[in-house]
């Protein structure tokens, strides 16, 4: 498959930092790469605002025309999102298609959707995202020709008057609905058995999957590209003391997410919301992971989940070069995915994380209560399980969730 050569064009505000510039830079061309582009020049410009009318200023623009002939460029991507007439005065302005970084995001989702929910909500981030920019975009559709940022919708549905786009919209919204409302039972079921429940969050391409892979020995989609997952996984994993809990990986987070994207997938990202736990995935190995780590605490702020207990992990260990240092003020720990004895620690960590949760126990059981053994072990976090000869009992300490059934009938066992 023929990559299009991408010109990428970037404006540095004079308020910001010059290294944040350069890894956005650094980022949109790594999501460039995923889209399947290939980076044959960068243009930037230092201005104080970006201009109204072109983004960039008319020299600029100029100057990005005699690139495009240069390099024989087949798309042009802004990094940053453009306004509706920025977008319709630069592509009025080139011969040569026009992008902006949230209708590179969106075309990635497109690609990487696999389940019906995923598919519909990148459908109707597209949607919202295209119907203020309909007015010559069918122009600049005709001319992208089926390439990076036209994956979705089509030609087709850009055709279609403001009024189908929108009854497209309300039908997307509805069917999404009834997914919505069917997640929400299951969800329902699953907290009615009790079950532990943590969610995987972080920056894209932090290492999620390949965490839930490594400790659930699960199936799970992993690719080194950015937005590798986009369906939520849900896989059951043992513990040390022999507790099991759910696991979920989550959509990857990144700096300035579409607004059309956080809207369309907020019912996804409501997951994360009833989690009991919350791991906090970095890459410990990116120049750039302090401000991922606070891009993805904004965004939980932004969901409300940020009160929630939160482990941060910071993975990647073994490629990180000279010395770290934990950003976080809460729970870290520092590990390889790849490394078993890591795997251990951090399952350790997580137990230990759980205890200060919970409440402790300790019950007196007869010989004959197999049952009730296999359930604490099952359903809490077991200390200690001895038996003593002389009274032909078990006594087991240990730690159970408060608002959980067996800690209820452990509370009535011990008022009998």
């Amino acid at each position: 498959m023929n990559q299009e050569s991408v010109i990428l064009v970037g404006v540095k505000l004079k308020s910001a930092k010059e290294e944040d510039f350069l890894y956005r830079m650094e980022e949109l061309e790594s999501l460039t790469k995923t889209a399947g582009g290939h980076v044959v020049a960068q243009l930037s410009q230092n201005l104080d605002h970006p201009q109204a009318s072109t983004y960039i200023g008319k020299g600029k623009v100029e100057e990005l025309k005699m690139f495009i002939e240069e390099r024989e460029a087949d798309l042009i991507i802004f990094n940053d999102e453009l306004s509706p007439s920025q977008l319709r005065n630069l592509t009025n302005e080139m011969d040569t298609p026009v992008i902006d970084r949230t209708q590179l995001i969106l075309d990635i989702f497109a690609k990487r959707a696999r389940s019906k929910e995923g598919k519909l909500q990148v459908e109707l981030a597209q949607l919202s995202y295209l119907l203020p920019r309909l007015r010559g975009q069918g122009h600049v559709l005709s001319r992208l020709g089926g390439g990076i940022g036209t994956r979705g919708p089509g030609e087709t549905q850009l055709e279609i008057d403001q009024r189908h786009i929108r009854e497209r919209r309300d039908e997307i919204r509805r069917q999404l609905s009834q997914i919505v409302a069917h997640r929400e039972r299951y969800r329902d079921r699953r907290k009615k058995n009790q079950a532990f429940q943590i969610s995987l969050v972080g920056y894209t391409n932090a290492g999620k999957s390949t965490l839930l892979q490594k400790l659930s020995d699960a199936d799970v989609y992993i690719e080194d590209q950015l937005f590798a997952t986009l369906d939520p996984t849900t896989k059951k994993l043992k513990l040390p003391s022999g507790i099991e809990v759910l696991m979920t990986d989550t959509v990857g987070f990144i700096q300035q997410l579409p607004t059309t994207l956080i809207a369309a997938f907020r019912s996804t990202l409501e997951e994360v919301k009833q989690a009991d736990l919350i791991v906090h995935v970095v890459d410990a190995s990116n120049p750039d992971f302090v401000n991922h780590e606070a891009t993805v605490s904004k965004l939980l702020e932004d969901l409300d989940a940020n009160h929630l207990p939160t482990l941060t992990v910071y993975n990647k260990r073994d490629r990180i070069e000279g010395d770290f240092f934990a950003n976080s003020e809460g729970p870290s720990i520092l590990i390889s995915a790849h490394n078993e004895g890591d795997l251990d620690k951090l399952k350790a960590k997580i137990e230990s994380v759980m205890e200060e949760q919970f409440v402790p126990y300790i019950v007196f059981l007869s010989s004959d209560e197999g049952k009730w053994l296999h359930r604490l072990q099952k359903e809490t976090i077991q200390l200690e399980q001895k038996f003593e000869e002389s009274s032909e009992h078990y006594i087991v300490r240990g730690y159970a969730p408060a608002e959980s059934a067996i800690y209820h009938e452990l509370k009535k066992r011990q008022e009998e």
